[in-house]
């Protein structure tokens, strides 16, 4: 594998290996490795018509199919910076993210494409919109172009970038403000794909069922690690998780990676011991999975080994526990994936001691290029290295994570919570993951978030907001479980929601549910 240096080589290796092997499937078709090579190359061959620059960022905005990962390939095919978004976002979003990164081109729908110029003058006048599809036969004089009436640029090679170009910008949300660009290089996703397949198994007989968004680093590490492994992906949007346990029985899915909100809806929908037969393993990623979620999902997945995963989109992968410490250490975060090493540190940049709390640290050839056209933060999160932690030759950047994780005497991580998320009360820093736990424990509550709001000179009143399992929940219950849990400082006020807002990645999005209670209190 040491000739691939680039994504699109990832395709070309095994396609080489397996051309007949189906690749991809969607809702609409399924395509072979040989298949998908030629609607990658054709593609990239008419973005070469277009006379882009090198480099040029292609932003792609479609729903999760085969035609979205043809064109995040055909990006990397001819060296053009690929901006996967979100197909949930509203178009000043997706407005907000072509400007940022300044894209020559969108390839979209014709309906996205129509919203869009509708609604944003920037796009009107800066940026090619190329529409997937046949163009209607009573389309009117239009700005955009549709893909299929451009000519392929046959007569030049398409470039071949080195691993260390940058290949995408991944756009991921903060606990404020817009969201920021992160750029991942070549290497960052052809190591962080050998990387995951190592201690995930994956294999070419797997199928994997790819649940996340593309534009989600976890969802983009799907698609890789199935290229790497030559597996077959089943790409599928969960807008009905009832139907999911259907889907993985008739694929034979052996294969699913999801985030906490995701397991929880599918856990509970209705599955049938046959129908999650053939699943060898779940994952879980973008936020800590409760006791009572993981152990309904084993109870599901009974012949599936557990993988509990913590990454952060900077640095792709950062750690996985083992599944034979899941019954011992079901809180860790594990340890270090392959070809990463993660460190715990002070402020001042040394070593913490075991189980003393300190920032997350990731280095190692997974750490990306940087922020967008962001300097300062970049310089903010992407930091050398004490002399004494770095590789020694030449100065190191690692990346500054803004997770508070401690260490503990065999060498797992936990996670104890996000630097700007801590709730200060009574003198005390709390991490809302503490106090989400124990929440969690009580049968009654199915989903749970914390958080602090601003209370005066006493700090912060801590809330938990809580969604109820069923209709037997019983406030007072959750009140005494917390109380004998917790010291009374730490106990929260509980709040009752239907549902928890979600970010476009399908996490809980806390900063958007710390508002609507303080405005609702205001």
């Amino acid at each position: 594998m040491s000739h691939i240096r680039n994504l699109h080589a990832l395709l070309c290796a095994a396609c080489a290996r397996k051309p007949d092997r189906i690749a991809l499937e969607d809702e609409v078709r399924r395509v072979t490795y040989s298949d998908l090579q030629k609607e990658v190359d054709q593609l990239a061959r008419k973005f070469q018509g277009m006379q882009l620059q090198p480099r040029a960022r292609i932003a792609i905005w479609l729903d999760k199919s085969v035609d979205c990962v043809a064109a995040i390939l055909a990006c990397a095919g001819g060296g053009w910076i690929c901006v996967p978004v979100n197909p949930r976002l509203k178009p000043d979003q997706v407005a907000h993210i072509l400007e940022d990164c300044g894209a020559q081109a969108l390839v979209t729908t014709l309906h996205r494409g129509d919203q869009l110029l509708e609604q944003t003058a920037c796009v009107r006048a800066s940026i090619l919109v190329l529409v997937f599809g046949a163009k209607p036969a009573a389309a009117g004089p239009s700005p955009l172009r549709w893909l299929s009436e451009l000519p392929q640029d046959t007569r030049r090679p398409l470039a071949s970038p080195c691993d260390n170009d940058p290949a995408m910008i991944l756009y991921t949300s903060g606990s404020s403000g817009r969201p920021k660009g992160v750029v991942v290089s070549h290497r960052n996703l052809i190591v962080g794909c050998h990387s995951v397949n190592e201690y995930l198994g994956t294999r070419e007989s797997d199928v994997i069922l790819a649940l996340l968004p593309i534009s989600f680093d976890a969802g983009l590490s799907q698609l890789t690690t199935g290229l790497l492994a030559g597996a077959r992906v089943v790409l599928h949007t969960p807008l009905l998780p009832q139907k999911i346990p259907a889907l993985v029985s008739r694929h034979g899915i052996t294969s699913i990676t999801a985030v906490p909100p995701l397991w929880s809806q599918l856990a509970s929908a209705s599955w049938h011991p046959e129908d999650a037969a053939s699943v060898r393993l779940f994952a879980n990623t973008g936020g800590h999975l409760s006791e009572p979620l993981l152990r309904s999902l084993r109870g599901i997945f009974r012949n599936a080994t557990p993988f509990l995963m913590y990454g952060l989109t900077e640095a792709f992968r950062s750690t996985y526990l083992d599944p034979r410490e899941v019954e011992r250490r079901p809180s860790s975060i594990g340890k270090a994936i392959p070809n990463a090493e993660i460190l715990v540190l002070r402020e001042d940049g040394s070593r913490c001691a075991p189980d003393e709390p300190g920032e997350l640290v990731h280095r190692g050839p997974l750490v990306s290029l940087g922020y967008w056209n962001d300097p300062d933060r970049t310089q903010e999160r992407f930091r050398l290295l004490p002399r004494d932690l770095a590789s020694g030759l030449v100065p190191e950047i690692a990346v500054w994570s803004g997770d508070i994780v401690r260490l503990d005497q065999e060498g797992f991580l936990y996670y104890v919570g996000r630097r700007d998320e801590q709730i200060k009360t009574a003198g005390y820093r709390i991490s809302p993951t503490e106090i989400e736990s124990v929440v969690a424990e009580v049968a009654c509550v199915a989903e749970v978030v914390a958080f602090g709001i601003p209370a005066g000179d006493a700090g912060d009143t801590i809330v938990a907001v809580v969604v109820p399992r069923g209709e037997s929940f019983d406030s007072e219950e959750v009140h005494r479980h917390c109380t004998r849990r917790l010291p009374p400082y730490m106990v929260p006020q509980i709040q009752l929601r239907d549902c928890l807002p979600l970010s476009p990645n399908g996490k809980f999005d806390r900063a958007a549910l710390r508002a609507s209670v303080l405005e609702a209190r205001t």
